[in-house]
């Protein structure tokens, strides 16, 4: 008689399992993470979009803020791109909606990488190996459009399933622990859930901040709510990479958007809790040495 199958602990949470990677034409994927590494996409070709987002780390970088190729400091701490894609805008301010949009934008964008796409398809096209690689997967010289959905299809495969967290959502009963689980259950209780739920666990709406109490910078002051995937090895946190530590952001989060001082032993549970949504990339730990 066949075993029954595993009960799912998540029925009736307010967040899902992020799900296994897309099926995509692996010669796109394989295509898009070259073009992700290639400093050919910035316009005096000094910096990739991997310079800004590790994905060997946090799919981000430790720094505060990141410079863009006119030097400049960039006005937001930089967003990691694992499961960017599972977001339902792009960037802080979550001005564009689809991932195409968003890789024009930060090609273009004078501030980041101070190209366009003709400067880059012009760049692409005269290097053989790369034209053997778009006919290959597109039949085609490199022009705009692959260009883009190549880099596009390469993104979507930037999730993290495999979390202690979803382990859990999906029937594994031993995968929390019990300061894992308080924290959830206070996640829960103090209303953290209300912004950070879904797949993303955020990400699914816009938020004014600083609603009790001064958080961060104070402009702009509604801001796209942030995937808390991963969380834990993304620091430092908030749009002005203001909170060093996941214990200070929980603090400050507490007291500036619901009214709450916590205690040492919440924190710790919080915290304990935030730590098990680091899921899994190419089989390693978002944030392990690979």
């Amino acid at each position: 008689m066949p075993a029954p199958a595993p009960v799912s602990n998540g029925a009736q949470e307010p967040i899902t399992p992020i799900p296994a990677p897309p099926a995509i034409d692996p010669l796109k994927v394989k295509l898009g993470e070259r073009l992700f590494n290639d400093a050919r996409l910035s316009h005096d070709n000094s910096q990739s979009c991997s310079s800004c987002h590790d994905l060997g780390a946090n799919g981000a970088s430790a720094a505060r803020f990141d410079y863009g190729v006119d030097g400049g400091q960039q006005r937001f701490n930089t967003l990691t791109v694992f499961n960017s894609t599972l977001n339902f805008r792009f960037g802080w301010e979550g001005k564009v909606r689809t991932i195409e949009d968003d890789i024009k934008a930060l090609l273009e964008s004078p501030r980041i990488m101070g190209s366009s796409l003709a400067e880059v398809t012009m760049k692409l096209d005269s290097d053989s190996e790369m034209r053997a690689s778009f006919a290959a997967a597109y039949g085609r010289r490199p022009d705009a459009a692959s260009i883009v959905d190549a880099m596009a299809s390469f993104s979507r495969t930037l999730v993290t399933p495999g979390s202690k967290f979803d382990r859990w959502l999906t029937g594994d009963a031993a995968a929390l622990s019990d300061d894992e689980l308080d924290g959830y259950r206070l996640f829960k209780s103090l209303g953290c859930v209300s912004c950070h739920q879904g797949v993303n666990v955020g990400g699914n709406l816009y938020q004014r901040h600083g609603i009790f109490h001064p958080l961060a910078s104070p402009e702009p002051a509604i801001l796209r709510v942030p995937s808390l995937r991963n969380v834990a090895t993304t620091p430092p946190y908030f749009h002005d990479g203001s909170a060093p530590t996941l214990d200070d952001a929980v603090r400050k989060m507490a007291l500036a958007q619901l009214n709450a001082r916590l205690t040492d032993a919440q924190v710790k549970a919080l915290v304990a809790y935030l730590q098990s949504l680091t899921g899994e990339f190419r089989g390693v730990p978002v944030g392990a040495a690979p």
